[in-house]
């Protein structure tokens, strides 16, 4: 019997079905609204609403001929709803349904994100609550400076990871926008009070001003959020890594039954979790970068970005979602050697009191 894989909350967010269904349910959102606002009949919303249906085998069957995903999804959407059809997408714009569909899921993972950096802080506080009087030599430049707790240092970790959720709450409150607005923003040809209604439902604000586009400082700030969360789990693990050094001893990240840690060296322990956030923090530095790339495009809109956030939204949420995992599992199984802070301690004789 073969087992279903099921993908993680935060990869279902990004897969081809999650993104036709909110493309399907932005288009029949303003069908709706229109209808409400008599621009077309009633009873044609309500039969979009029941059939539309889409087939993401025969859109991309379409798509190899008409080179434009939208399109493709339209016709593979009118396909299924017949006539009425012809009242889907009056007005609109492809970026309209592009946009709004993906703040929505930006939105889907920034509360997912939440949920890991709560995790994380809870683990950091249990951490910095157990070893409060766990004393331990502090460093700075790398060298023996004056005692300090272990607790302590978890608590810095823990206020840190507090500031990182209020800045991914507010970067969710940033991408919170959609538009129904047009071609070039204008809406010369469909009422501002139908993008109104299809943000409203859609639990996002309608954007003050756009072009054809939403304006990518907002995903700029969304993606520097997420690699300043980043660059705050690498750091974390960078503290890890050193506490786990067989010079220092003091802290190791926790090392599963039957975990092998060398093919050459079977006596070793390495913070391979822990060197493995380090090295994603990069990558979504990488990707925050090609976010402010896109920031800048031509006049009322050209699709340089899309290329881009095709590859790096998905891919740092994902990301970030699976580092935070990680960094909780390694907190929580921490092995803290408090015999050893006291050795490391004592190595000077006291000198550490000279001030």
């Amino acid at each position: 019997m073969i087992k279903r894989y099921t993908l993680p909350k935060m990869e279902r967010i990004w897969t081809e079905e999650n993104k036709f269904q909110k493309f399907c349910e932005v288009e029949i959102l303003a069908c709706e609204a229109m209808a409400r606002l008599g621009l077309i009949p009633k009873k044609a919303a309500a039969t979009i609403r029941r059939r539309a249906r889409f087939d993401i085998e025969h859109i991309k069957e379409i798509e190899a001929k008409t080179h434009h995903d939208v399109i493709a999804f339209l016709i593979d959407l009118g396909e299924s709803v017949g006539e009425d059809s012809k009242y889907i997408h009056k007005g609109l714009t492809s970026s309209d349904v592009l946009d709004t569909a993906l703040s929505v899921m930006m939105c889907e993972a920034a509360e997912i994100l939440h949920q890991g950096l709560t995790r994380l802080c809870k683990a950091l506080r249990k951490k910095a609550h157990k070893y409060r009087h766990a004393v331990m030599m502090g460093r700075s430049h790398g060298v023996h400076a004056e005692p300090v707790t272990f607790g302590l240092k978890m608590a810095l970790f823990y206020d840190e990871m507090k500031r990182n959720i209020a800045r991914l709450k507010e970067a969710k409150e940033t991408v919170s926008v959609g538009k129904i607005s047009g071609a070039v923003g204008t809406y010369a040809n469909i009422d501002p009070r139908i993008e109104e209604y299809v943000c409203k439902k859609l639990k996002l604000k309608a954007a003050r001003i756009s072009t054809q586009v939403l304006q990518r400082d907002r995903h700029a700030h969304y993606m520097s959020t997420l690699a300043i969360i980043g660059a705050s789990l690498e750091k974390l693990a960078v503290e890890i890594r050193h506490l786990h050094r067989t010079e220092v001893d003091e802290a190791e990240e926790p090392f599963a039954k039957g975990q092998k840690g060398s093919s050459a060296m079977p006596h070793k322990k390495n913070p391979i979790i822990c060197e493995r956030v380090t090295g994603l923090a990069r990558v979504l530095r990488g990707n925050a970068m090609a976010a402010m790339e896109n920031v800048a495009l031509w006049h009322e809109r050209d699709i340089s970005h899309s290329s881009v956030e095709r590859v790096i939204v998905p891919d740092s949420t994902i990301l970030l979602d699976y580092m935070l995992e990680k960094m909780v599992g390694v907190i929580d199984g921490l092995v803290v050697k408090t015999d050893s802070m006291m050795d490391n301690l004592n190595k000077n004789r006291g000198i550490i009191f000279s001030q």
